[in-house]
């Protein structure tokens, strides 16, 4: 399991840009001009997550291998996307695969970098974007109606997502994304899942800044937080530019230029912690001489759907899973010296797996 983070806004917004800084790779064409991203760039990209190499220090194996993030660059979208304009919908089957929506906004003023609509105003370039992604939802709902009409037939058992589904399709009529659906209901759940909805996805808004709006929000941040506060949702802060122009540096030199800004982390940091909390996702850890390894599971999974994120036979055959916390780890040094402090624990089947757990699953084949 990893977390997936669509980056999505309109042309010229900054998105190749913190594509750039946010993977270190300067593989996404960057230009002046409308459109320039032409296939999603995708990266997968390590968790930053300190604890794997104090436990990797202590441990010493073979390898260590971070959770990854799959980001995911699409172009800029334009009023009238969901109808053909600019480049279309084509790009919108990418971010359905996703779980959660980075909506970039661009919160600086520069006379050099063009803007799709002359002009900087983020709330309503905030709303262009969301209504296309909210037009492109009801054409996809509306056509999955049709069909499932059409099966009616042949499988009774459509009734009741049908119902379920025009009540959904008449809220999003009205304006309303998918997310907002107060109804809660199983079938609902499997028509979600089933149609991957770009509006029932969490939304994290970036505001993209420049230099001088890294230290203090302008008036142009102010608007997308208060908008980001209003909704419930997550927002960062992030001059795409800045950071992108620190790839390549050594990191003493990058921590020494971030902390001449008063920024305590990187935007990848920023945005991966935000999607992790946002989403539900903690951090487990197995720790052997062979390798010392991060695993993404969701906050509340018991100890074998923790083991599936392994192999799906762990959690088939699971057994027991020994299980030493983080902190114990670190204070006992190893696996040996938990186990002879009584700092081991053997947890069963119920046993809820917490964020930063050192866990070695026993399981039948």
């Amino acid at each position: 399991m990893s977390l997936s983070i669509g980056i999505v806004g309109l042309p010229n917004v900054g998105k190749s840009t913190l594509f750039n800084a946010l993977t270190k790779a300067q593989n996404a064409e960057c230009a002046n001009y409308a459109f320039c991203t032409i296939e999603p760039n995708k990266a997968v990209v390590p968790v930053p997550d300190p604890r794997l190499q104090v436990l990797a220090d202590l441990v010493r194996p073979q390898r260590v291998q971070h959770s990854t993030v799959d980001f995911v660059d699409i172009a800029g979208l334009v009023a009238g996307a969901s109808k053909g304009e600019g480049l279309g919908n084509k790009f919108l089957a990418n971010i359905r695969e996703t779980q959660a929506i980075l909506h970039v906004v661009r919160c600086f003023d520069d006379d050099d970098v063009i803007h799709v609509s002359n002009s900087v105003d983020p709330l309503r370039d905030i709303e262009i974007i969301e209504t296309e992604l909210l037009l492109a939802d009801v054409q996809a709902l509306d056509t999955r109606i049709e069909r499932m009409g059409k099966q009616l037939k042949g499988d009774k058992g459509l009734g009741p997502k049908i119902e379920v589904a025009k009540r959904l399709l008449a809220h999003m009529n009205q304006g309303g994304p998918a997310s907002s659906f107060a109804e809660e209901s199983k079938v609902l759940a499997e028509l979600l899942a089933e149609m991957r909805l770009i509006t029932s996805k969490k939304v994290i808004y970036c505001a993209n800044v420049d230099e001088e709006g890294v230290a203090e929000d302008n008036d142009h941040v102010r608007l997308v937080r208060g908008l980001a506060m209003e909704r419930g949702a997550e927002f960062v802060n992030i001059s795409a530019k800045m950071e992108e122009d620190l790839v390549g540096l050594e990191e003493d030199e990058y921590q020494e230029f971030m902390e001449s800004y008063g920024i305590s982390e990187s935007g990848l940091d920023q945005i991966i912690r935000t999607g992790f909390r946002s989403l539900g996702l903690i951090s487990y850890f197995t720790a052997g001489v062979k390798e010392v390894r991060a695993w993404t599971i969701n906050d509340g999974d018991k100890a074998p759907r923790a083991a599936a994120a392994i192999h799906t036979d762990f959690e088939r055959g699971f057994i027991r899973a020994e299980v030493i916390g983080y902190d114990q780890f670190v204070a006992h040094g190893s696996e040996a010296r938990c186990r002879a402090a009584g700092a081991l624990r053997v947890e069963g089947k119920e046993y809820v797996v917490r964020d930063g757990d050192v866990v070695h699953f026993l399981f039948n084949v």
